[in-house]
């Protein structure tokens, strides 16, 4: 179905790679409205309750594809975030199940923003992650201008994207841009704890979760406030409220559902 993604569901986790190895997984059309489609039809799957985003090969994602750019000089940068870049981050952001990053090697520019974009990444110790943007005489765009400063504060934002730093997994890991970071040999072991538990949690209360914390950036207490009471109203009339009451009044591990 897909010419440069692989996508395979077991269990409740969806694992979805990057697939051009062979350009360290740079993002060409094709891919990025790939991707797009890809995102809105996981979304859409009940069986899906957790996203893997990996890269094949030795990288993740080396951004922009620079060769098919360059040779398209009439191409608007602004019409490629807008209708390219930008969606997919909108997808992955507005996705009601978390989305861990495999980060198995370097994530560069909009790769970077891709890693960032995820709810959780697992970093192996040689991934690397830079905002490269800055060596070709561009800004930040897919979103790291705004995931980087709230990571790790505007300072260090400021110098990581203005000097193009490459950040192994272990800074990134000490920085706070990453939740876990590991040898390359132990980065699908890593990744297989967080599945084994997302896969079996209660999926819809994680995702108004997520759509709390995403919105807690730009609201007020009182704004939360009222937003918490809404997403609990919707969270108690699930499946999954009523089967965790039940299983710590029967003293037993929840079964949840997802629903």
């Amino acid at each position: 179905m897909y010419e440069h993604l692989k996508i395979a569901t077991e269990g409740g986790v969806c694992t979805l790679t990057l697939n051009r190895p062979e350009v360290y997984n740079a993002l060409n059309d094709t891919i990025t409205y790939e991707l797009q489609t890809a995102l809105k039809e996981i979304n859409k799957d009940d069986a899906v309750r957790v996203v893997v985003f990996t890269g094949a090969g030795k990288a993740f994602c080396s951004g922009q594809d620079l060769k098919e750019a360059s040779s398209n000089d009439k191409k608007s940068f602004m019409e490629s975030l807008h209708k390219r870049y930008n969606p997919i981050i909108r997808l992955m952001k507005g996705m009601p199940k978390p989305i861990i990053c495999k980060l198995n090697g370097v994530a560069a520019g909009a790769g970077c923003s891709l890693a960032l974009a995820c709810d959780l990444i697992v970093a192996a110790e040689e991934a690397v992650l830079t905002e490269v943007f800055v060596n070709i005489g561009l800004v930040l765009d897919s979103g790291s201008s705004y995931f980087l400063p709230r990571l790790v504060g505007s300072a260090k934002a400021f110098e990581l994207s203005t000097m193009g730093s490459r950040i192994s997994g272990k800074e990134a890991f000490e920085l706070g841009i990453v939740n876990r970071v590991v040898p390359a040999a132990e980065l699908d072991e890593a990744v297989k704890k967080y599945t084994d538990y997302y896969a079996n949690a209660p999926t819809k209360a994680i995702g108004l979760m997520k759509k709390m914390l995403n919105k807690s950036g730009s609201s007020t207490l009182d704004e939360m406030l009222e937003y918490e009471a809404y997403c609990q109203e919707i969270a108690g009339e699930t499946h999954d409220y009523k089967e965790g009451v039940s299983a710590f009044m029967e003293k037993r591990k929840p079964d949840f559902k997802g629903n």
